[in-house]
């Protein structure tokens, strides 16, 4: 929207006010399945068995793993030469196709209880190109999920569920960044950033999980070639 409108970068702290109100829509919407999770995980630490909700929480963690050291070893290439309209254009529509090809041909079968630590690990490494902008960290997870055969609910809930590291990841490397730049806040705006950012990303979880069994990925595939096509008009 900045370079579309003409709008001076809204600054880093602005950056770190949208992910902690994405966090707190994520955490707040799944609550009562992480805390699930989370009790079953750390009882497993403890000598309890080890129950499929354990064992998700270890390929939530072994998962994030790819994208924590690409993000790392990388990150000046990625917020330079990637961070382009027309990157973020293509990658809208050809991750977009992919993401409709997936729906079409994934087998829809397995449920929640059926993922397994290589499913995980593959998931985590698609999340990978999500470094790239245009890509989308949920439709391209989503997309690993439905090529492995898993529901349309199971993988967004799995895409979900991953989101919380990476943008606790994200929002960590944001916030020391901005310590490191001692640049002046507005308490007011960041509040209004943080508000606005979490109620939207609820929302879109809320009514994604809803619709998505009933509309299946194609809305959301017809948005990103639009948006791609957009981007190639303003900017070709």
């Amino acid at each position: 929207m900045p370079e579309i409108a003409g709008w001076e970068d809204q600054g880093l702290v602005y950056d770190i006010a949208a992910h902690a109100g994405s966090l707190i829509a994520v955490v707040s919407y799944f609550h009562s399945d992480l805390l699930r999770i989370a009790r079953d995980w750390l009882a497993s630490l403890s000598g309890a068995s080890t129950t499929q909700d354990a064992r998700l929480a270890w390929y939530i963690i072994f998962a994030s793993i790819p994208v924590a050291l690409c993000g790392y070893f990388f990150y000046g290439i990625i917020s330079t030469v990637f961070r382009q309209p027309l990157v973020i254009a293509w990658c809208s529509i050809i991750f977009g196709l992919v993401l409709l090809w997936a729906d079409r041909t994934g087998s829809l079968l397995r449920g929640s209880g059926n993922i397994r630590l290589k499913d995980a690990l593959w998931v985590g490494v698609a999340q990978v190109l999500s470094l790239i902008p245009g890509t989308s960290r949920s439709g391209i997870t989503i997309t690993a999920g439905l090529m492995l055969g898993f529901e349309r609910e199971t993988a967004a809930r799995f895409s979900f569920y991953l989101a919380i590291p990476v943008i606790v990841m994200a929002g960590a490397y944001e916030v020391y960044r901005y310590v490191q730049l001692d640049a002046p806040t507005d308490p007011l705006a960041f509040i209004m950033m943080m508000v606005v950012s979490g109620v939207s990303a609820w929302l879109a979880i809320r009514f994604f999980l809803t619709l998505i069994n009933r509309t299946g990925m194609l809305p959301y595939v017809i948005y990103r070639i639009l948006l791609g096509l957009f981007l190639i008009y303003i900017y070709i």
